[in-house]
């Protein structure tokens, strides 16, 4: 989806509320980075009640809410408007995070032909769907509930478009790749909402995007480690889930309203929707409840920092503006990972001309 930057770089064709009383039952789960199972053991030291489900361990110290963020609507362009959560003023990055968007796109707007390098990118449909084709070949539509995980690597160029009718929404997520993998080859990986692995228990569904909870796991492979949940949680409900020490986390409300962070403490936090939610780094996981009067759903994101450089510019997410220019270069020049950019042009690029 790539949003502003590919809005800005390669334009589309004209074409705060009180914490409620805690319930007696938190659901606990777990993301293991490299994906490897960690064998369930009892905790004592958590509360009467709590559940501790997928194989992980209880959190005891929640981490503290660092800052709220309104992600107020903007429309770029006909038919595209953005709620932006990572990527602004107030918060560039979050590393590995780039940007986190949620986007609404309708006819006549769309991404047509453009490029990509260095990242991962992220498109988690809300609602309806968007179509695709990449110079390899690769396309298709993935549609409410489905997701697609890209790692541009080396060099991607395709285009996206509105999958229908009216408007489609979704969220969208670009993940630095570290300078190690920066240059790796292409590839596509995709879920059905059918296909995504899911829970449920006490109040909470998880649908498991990347990581592991509640005993189910993505079969999704990352080259950040990360965790990836949509979560929905019923009037009253609470989750505590484990997340790895140094790593990066934060979640963006969906609809409806939760409480983030211990709520014995000053350092919770009421959240409604369209809020992009960061922790701070200490503690051991994240806790979150829904409130009394109201369900909640929410996507908690995490991953492992690189602790690298970061230049982006437009679509491409490099370590240096050497290497920038460089992509910028390559892409010009078809080569080194833009070779099959050479003579190509996407579906909707041709249907676009036809009209």
């Amino acid at each position: 989806m790539s949003a502003a930057a590919c809005i800005s770089s390669f334009p589309p064709p004209p074409m705060a509320a009180a914490a409620a009383p805690a319930p007696e039952t938190t659901i606990d789960v777990f993301v293991v980075a490299n994906h490897t199972p960690v064998t369930a053991a009892a905790d004592k030291s958590s509360c009467e009640g709590d559940v501790v489900a997928g194989g992980g361990r209880t959190v005891r110290r929640p981490r503290a809410v660092a800052r709220t963020l309104e992600c107020e609507r903007r429309v770029v362009g006909e038919g595209f408007a953005v709620r932006r959560g990572i990527g602004r003023k107030e918060l560039e990055s979050l590393d590995p995070f780039i940007s986190l968007d949620e986007f609404e796109f309708s006819p006549p707007a769309g991404f047509h032909d453009h490029p990509h390098r260095g990242f991962e990118n992220v498109t988690y449909m809300l609602e309806g769907g968007f179509s695709y084709h990449d110079f390899s070949g690769h396309k298709g539509t993935i549609n409410t509930g489905d997701v697609q995980w890209m790692t541009a690597g080396r060099g991607v160029v395709h285009a996206e478009m509105p999958g229908g009718h009216g408007v489609q929404r979704g969220i969208n997520l670009w993940i630095n790749l570290s300078s190690k993998d920066k240059m790796v080859e292409p590839r596509y990986q995709e879920l059905a909402s059918h296909d995504i692995p899911a829970a449920e228990r006490d109040g909470v569904s998880v649908k498991v995007i990347a990581g592991e909870a509640l005993g189910a796991r993505s079969p999704l492979q990352t080259r950040t480690p990360a965790l990836c949940l949509d979560v929905a949680m019923r009037p009253g409900a609470r989750l505590r889930a484990p997340v790895p020490p140094g790593w990066s986390a934060c979640a963006y409300v969906i609809d409806g309203e939760a409480v983030f962070g211990d709520g014995e403490a000053d350092e919770a936090a009421a959240a409604g929707a369209h809020t992009c939610v960061v922790f701070g780094g200490g503690g051991d996981g994240v806790a979150a409840r829904a409130t009394e009067r109201a369900a909640a759903r929410f996507l908690l994101v995490a991953a492992r920092p690189h602790g690298e450089a970061v230049v982006k510019d437009g679509p491409f997410v490099m370590n240096t503006r050497e290497e920038v220019e460089q992509a910028r270069d390559d892409y010009r020049n078809r080569r080194n990972g833009f070779e099959m950019a050479a003579g190509w042009s996407s579906d909707h690029a041709a249907a676009a001309a036809a009209h």
